[in-house]
């Protein structure tokens, strides 16, 4: 019987042992030690007893470490046992400087070699791929999950599609695959029975499975869900208790948990070797090294950030993307600067936009006006695809020296919104597409006459003609043109006042719980204080001053008072508010509303995505508050508190009929033992 092999791979029985070539642990201790003498033996030997179980598997990776020591500083792939890859992984999660986890051969990236392909060790992508062929029926390109009667190869999708695989549902009586077999007939996915049970967690009856660690119901929702901790204390997956008291899988029960990492000895349920903080910690350490073993100093806060994040399993996620991973490792290695205009080499994508703003909240970039620097970037790719010189230049004034100029001017140090940017973005179209048409007719701006403005007004098919209007105007004043394009006055809302419906949808806002907090205080900023949804998104917490017994938001230049319920509810969005961005977001965001990037507010678009979700109109109904309250305020008190221009006060006032033009007459006549009952904005809502 065939017991061990020596170092020659050739078989020994029981009674004849492997030459003994010395301990293996020794071996092995000297090797890792020549490679990085900073790593404790302790360390060394519990990786080595970590990764082997048996002694014949320590004995074949000493010999292949003693024979190649370059195994472990990037010469992976070319490891003949699978031992050493794995020792690899466990010396870097227990702080190995010098070990070196080795690039894919065939792709370059540091993933996983799980496979084996002309002698190298690869990882499961490119094994793929090698083995790719184009499938019989469909015509992909891809690895075959099986061969028909005839040996040519299927893609998955076919053969699950393939007619010989599939009957026909006993539920919807189409011929699917079978997801379930049951005493009546086979089902299909779609008509497989879901079972429904009461969670132990949320108390909803919903689609649920018994838990193995509980033995208790668990719906597919809480299954998911991540908060912190009620025992440790750390944000982890619960497994038990409510939604207020949560509990983890560690604090749940503490014997379950058998498989320790051998990084930290934190138990999991998982049986992977090492636990998700650990594989982070060895991936951020591999890719932010400067060739020096260490991480690169304008890197090392983002290296802090990302290593001590709470959700480990996602910045993991987030690495393996080619985006973000590549980069980092171009800045890194110095092939790449850490600069603004380092990363405007590169095209604009969005995963680079979110890298971006990652690098930002970390402080390894200084902040800027990306809405403002993008609107430049395209105003100038814009404008040299014209053709002609004098249209150039002309586009170049209007875009560069009246739009931006009188952008700037306005935020003055604020940065643009992405309203801002689009509004800009349709007049400079607006201005092409007169040119053009004006161009195709043998016309410019300076010869054209007011017929052929009319023409183009009544033309088919023309867009941006408000917007056109603007750049004749702007074209005029600065006597480029002869042409009048008269501007066209507001005369008052076209939609109708519904305050009844306001009212309405303001009582469900305050009173109904299950609403979302952001969703209600963005709601009734709408319908109370006639706010935009682009207002709204940029609030801070600058803007709102709480004490024990009141509320202030400042929507203009002088604070509001917020009535109850309204004012619990701001305090309630204070102290609970979060955004989507899991990275980069260090919660300390300033944002009122954050939004899905690393500080960066909600966008305007999707706020009032979610308010349309709810039922309400926020053009409309801000134009009903607006109709409203010029009937109980004075324009210029409505100006400072709401925050809006006066001349749109004025003009919301007239629409309205509201008579106030005796107010401060009637004020002034007042005697100071007279009752003072004028409207106040402090109290509405």
């Amino acid at each position: 019987k065939i017991t061990s092999r020596d170092r020659q791979g050739r078989p020994r029985c029981h009674g004849c042992p492997p030459d003994d070539d010395g301990d293996p642990i020794q071996i092995l201790l000297e090797v890792i030690t020549a490679v990085d003498p900073g790593l404790a033996a302790a360390a060394a030997t519990d990786a080595v007893f970590a990764v082997t179980s048996r002694a014949g598997e320590r004995r074949r990776l000493a010999w292949a470490l003693q024979d190649h020591p370059e195994l472990l500083t990037g010469a992976g792939a070319e490891a003949p046992v699978p031992s050493v890859l794995r020792l690899i992984d466990v010396l870097i999660g227990a702080g190995a400087h010098g070990i070196v986890r080795p690039p894919c051969p065939r792709c370059g990236r540091v993933i996983t070699l799980s496979k084996v392909l002309d002698g190298m060790r690869v990882c499961r992508n490119c094994r793929a791929k090698s083995r790719a062929e184009m499938c019989s029926r469909c015509g992909v390109h891809r690895e075959p999950a099986t061969r028909d009667e005839h040996g040519k190869p299927l893609c998955p999708r076919c053969l699950s599609t393939d007619p010989v695989n599939q009957e026909t549902c006993s539920g919807c009586g189409r011929r699917r695959p079978v997801s379930v077999r049951t005493g009546d007939g086979p089902l299909c996915p779609s008509c497989r029975p879901i079972t429904t049970m009461i969670c132990s967690i949320c108390g909803r009856s919903a689609p649920a499975v018994i838990s193995r660690l509980t033995r208790k119901p668990c719906c597919h929702a809480c299954l998911q869900r991540r908060a912190r901790c009620s025992g440790c204390g750390m944000v982890k997956p619960i497994r038990d208790g409510t939604l207020t008291e949560p509990v983890c899988a560690a604090c749940t029960r503490p014997g379950a948990l058998g498989h320790a990492c051998p990084g930290c000895a934190e138990h999991s349920q998982h049986r992977r070797r090492r636990c998700g903080r650990c594989s982070l910690r060895a991936r951020l350490t591999t890719l932010l090294d400067d060739g020096t073993g260490q991480v690169h100093p304008q890197l090392r806060a983002l290296h802090d950030h990302l290593a001590a994040h709470e959700r480990p399993d996602t910045v993991l996620a987030w690495l393996r993307k080619d985006t973000a991973s590549s980069i980092l490792g171009e800045i890194a290695s110095g092939e790449r600067k850490l600069t603004h205009h380092g990363l405007d080499e590169m095209p604009d994508s969005k995963p680079l936009r979110h890298l971006r703003s990652v690098l930002v909240a970390t402080g390894a970039l200084p902040a800027r006006d990306e809405h403002l620097v993008r609107l430049e970037r395209w105003i100038t790719g814009t404008l040299a695809e014209r053709g002609d010189p004098e249209q150039r230049a002309l586009l170049r004034s209007y875009a560069i020296w009246h739009l931006l100029r009188r952008l700037r001017g306005r935020n003055k140090t604020k940065h643009a919104s992405h309203a801002q940017v689009v509004v800009v973005q349709q007049h400079v179209r607006a201005a092409i597409t007169l040119m053009n048409w004006l161009t195709a007719r043998d016309r410019t701006l300076s010869t054209a006459t007011q017929n052929d403005l009319d023409t183009w007004l009544t033309s088919e098919h023309i867009k941006h003609r408000r917007e056109a209007g603007h750049f004749v105007r702007w074209a005029k004043r600065q006597k480029l043109t002869s042409l009048d394009f008269a501007a066209i006055r507001w005369d008052g809302p076209t939609r109708p006042i519904d305050t009844q419906a306001r009212w309405h949808q303001a009582r469900r806002l305050l009173h109904e719980p299950d609403i979302e907090t952001a969703d209600r205080v963005a709601g009734l900023l709408v319908l109370l204080y006639a706010q935009w949804p682009a207002t709204i998104s940029r609030l801070t917490l600058d803007h709102v001053h709480t004490d024990e017994d009141k509320v202030l938001l400042r929507l203009g230049r002088e604070p509001i008072v917020l009535p109850e319920p309204l004012a619990a509810l701001i305090r309630e969005l204070v102290a609970s508010r979060h955004g989507h961005a899991s990275l980069g977001d260090q919660g300390t965001s300033r944002w009122l509303f954050p939004g899905g990037r690393p500080d960066r507010p909600i966008s305007a678009d999707h706020l009032g995505e979610r308010l349309r979700q709810l039922g309400l109109r926020p053009g409309q109904d801000r134009s009903t508050a607006l109709f409203g309250l010029t009937t109980e305020l004075p324009a210029a008190m409505l100006a400072r508190l709401l925050g809006i221009h006066i001349g749109v006060a004025v003009a919301w006032q007239r629409a309205s009929s509201g008579d106030w033009t005796n107010y401060a007459a009637d004020y002034s006549r007042r005697t100071p033992t007279q009752p003072t009952p004028p409207p106040d904005a402090q109290t509405r809502g």
